[in-house]
């Protein structure tokens, strides 16, 4: 899958431990580079060109040191590279997800993440649980002296239970799911996209559930009283939330869902390396977080005077604002091509890798998000070896 998107004329990263950053700006936005300035004013960094100005906020508790900027000696073939040096009173965290902020004996909402119906209404759970590491089956033998003891057994929900797994919740269902949920018998078992993954074991029957409202995929049913809702796929709202939000666009929501359990899972168990794999454990991608402490920002195009900033200390400039955003820079792999079938299978053995499974339809919106991102990237920065990068924003 390539991308087709145009390299954004302005790109900056920054790393908030390093306290540094690096700054790419497009040969076609200067003729010498000279006429390219970089200031620093209230916790933002101003990025001066012929054309016009470019401000980027910054975190509270993160701002240039002025005059650190350094211009390279020549011009990069994706144009002027500057380096930054950073004050940073405070790395900025990471916010909690859906799974963290479940409690026992609170009452919840369970709404589809594409229409807003509400799927579970007032649900309230006597134990909410984790479930063991996604791969625990094959962690048996080791610490067990006696034959699998759980082979061909399924960790299940109680009534008044929910299991959290690594992407998914485990409940089990209510009088209000039947006017909500519809599901069907996925015999066929053949991804939406055949052309990008192969077809998947004849004979297996998942039970897929979709949103009556919207028909969306849910997740799965478990059994007949249990069911299985993806974290990618739902929201959950306490009860005594009156009013519920409009759906957030679907891209932003699958992004900042994933990245914060991502987060979690790295910084809980020391996992950096992830299989993301549809529900029948078909490898999708291969993601390995690099970096989780960045501030990104860019500008796509340049200045136009319909959309422009006046400075308050230039008023002839014309700026473009945006405030850098939190995010998390992953290496990541397409198991799809043929040229990296040797690390994937690398990566496949190893116990180390950490298995997430998602909805066919969701690793394929993953991976067009991810190669969306790696195409509008400078050259310089959109690939390490083998790997693809990209940046998941939190």
């Amino acid at each position: 899958m390539e991308g087709t998107e145009k390299q954004d004329l302005i790109f900056l990263e920054l790393r908030q431990r390093l306290q540094s950053g690096l700054l790419i700006i497009r040969s076609d936005a200067f003729e010498d580079k000279a006429e390219v300035n970089v200031t620093s004013r209230d916790s933002a960094i101003e990025i001066h060109v012929p054309d016009g100005g470019y401000l980027v906020k910054l975190k509270p508790g993160v701002s240039l040191v002025e005059g650190s900027w350094h211009k390279s000696q020549q011009l990069n073939a994706d144009g002027l590279h500057v380096r930054l040096h950073l004050r940073v009173d405070q790395p900025s965290e990471a916010l909690d997800s859906a799974t963290v902020c479940l409690k026992a004996l609170e009452k919840y909402h369970f709404l589809c993440q594409s229409c807003g119906a509400i799927l579970v209404k007032e649900k309230v759970f006597r134990r909410v649980l984790p479930l063991p590491n996604g791969n625990w089956n094959a962690l048996v033998d080791d610490w067990c002296c006696h034959p699998d003891p759980f082979a061909n057994k399924k960790l299940l929900p109680q009534e008044e239970d929910c299991l959290v797994g690594d992407t998914y919740f485990l409940l089990t269902r209510d009088s209000s799911c039947d006017n909500s949920l519809t599901q069907q018998i996925d015999s066929s078992c053949v991804n939406l996209d055949t052309s990008q993954y192969s077809v998947k074991t004849a004979g297996c029957k998942n039970v897929v559930v979709f949103c009556k409202m919207c028909s969306a995929v849910l997740g799965e049913a478990v059994t007949s009283e249990v069911l299985k809702f993806y974290i990618t796929e739902v929201v959950i709202k306490q009860s005594e939330e009156r009013e519920f939000t409009v759906p957030q666009h679907r891209q932003q929501f699958l992004e900042r869902a994933l990245t914060s359990r991502l987060l979690e899972l790295s910084s809980a168990q020391s996992i950096f390396r992830f299989s993301i794999q549809t529900p029948d454990c078909k490898s999708v991608i291969m993601l390995w977080l690099l970096n989780t402490d960045t501030l990104i920002a860019s500008f796509s195009e340049k200045v136009t005077s319909s959309n422009g900033l006046i400075s308050s200390d230039r008023h002839l400039d014309e700026h473009q604002s945006c405030q850098a955003a939190s995010a998390v820079k992953v290496l990541y792999l397409a198991c799809n091509r043929a040229e990296h079938q040797e690390a994937v299978d690398a990566w496949e053995k190893d116990i180390s890798v950490h298995p997430l499974a998602l909805p066919w339809s969701t690793c394929d919106e993953l991976l067009q998000l991810l190669s969306s991102c790696t195409s509008t990237l400078p050259p310089s920065l959109s690939s390490m070896n083998s790997y693809q990068v990209a940046y998941l924003k939190r």
